[in-house]
């Protein structure tokens, strides 16, 4: 069983996840961790993880207190893992693909804000292009919550270089700029706000009860055994103890 973990702050929720975001289903825990250590080894800086936000953001903790950090992460439903072949990949689950999009957004219109104070006006946006589709329509939809035509120049870049139905999109979001149009979205930006707090709170690691495939008793699941499972790209049992005992210790 791994450490115990106390409650991470917001702050490491989010920076983990951010982190996590350059590597997604391509690397695993050890990779994670010695981005947000702010390791200077070979691989990290041959794939430019250096340039991440959030690059060294635990740089004064040990490996293992970090890779422990991101342990709890898996634990409390923000992040797990998936196999490819035998190596261990970390993934988003749902509730941590909530908060990610949400934060990755606004780091989009964070970086748009001073391309503009830096008076660039025209910018390749085909970095936006075969992104996540409901992370960009939740920028445009933020884009339009902000009613600022500052913003027109680039949309209409991205506007030519995007597929149909992002370019839809698009271009509804530059007309409703354009007309000045009142939005009133504000409940709707209370109920998102709410459900990323929400999110942030996790899910506390508990035993599970299963029903067993061949006896069809239910048994407990425990957090332990959960971890381990997960660790090894095990599927849950589908067997009670007891009939697994006997499955195994049948003779050919």
């Amino acid at each position: 069983m791994r450490k115990n973990q106390n409650q991470l702050s917001e702050a490491e929720i989010l920076a983990i996840l951010r982190a996590a975001d350059d590597i997604i289903a391509e690397a695993g825990r050890t990779l994670l961790a010695k981005i947000l250590k702010g390791s200077r080894e070979k691989k990290i800086l041959q794939l430019e993880l250096n340039l991440c936000p959030v690059y060294g953001y635990f740089k004064s903790y040990k490996l293992a207190e970090v890779i422990d950090k991101i342990d709890w992460m898996i634990d409390y439903d923000f992040l797990d893992i998936q196999y490819n072949g035998k190596l261990p990949m970390i993934i988003f689950t749902e509730r941590g693909w909530e908060i990610e999009r949400d934060q990755r957004v606004d780091e989009f219109l964070r970086e748009w804000d001073q391309w503009l104070e830096k008076g660039r006006s025209s910018i390749d946006m085909s970095y936006l292009k075969d992104r996540n589709r409901p992370m960009i329509f939740l920028l445009l939809e933020k884009v339009r919550e902000t009613g600022n035509r500052k913003y027109i120049p680039y949309l209409k870049e991205w506007e030519k270089i995007d597929y149909k139905k992002v370019k839809a999109e698009i271009r509804a979001t530059i007309n409703s700029l354009e007309a000045n149009e009142s939005i009133d979205d504000q409940q709707a930006e209370i109920k998102r706000k709410d459900s990323i707090k929400d999110a942030l709170q996790g899910s506390a690691p508990q035993d599970i009860l299963l029903k067993c495939w061949k006896c069809g008793d239910r048994f407990t699941f425990t957090v332990g055994e959960q971890q381990f499972y997960k660790q090894k790209g095990f599927v849950h049992p589908k067997r009670c103890e007891e009939c697994r005992e006997l499955r195994f210790g049948d003779i050919p």
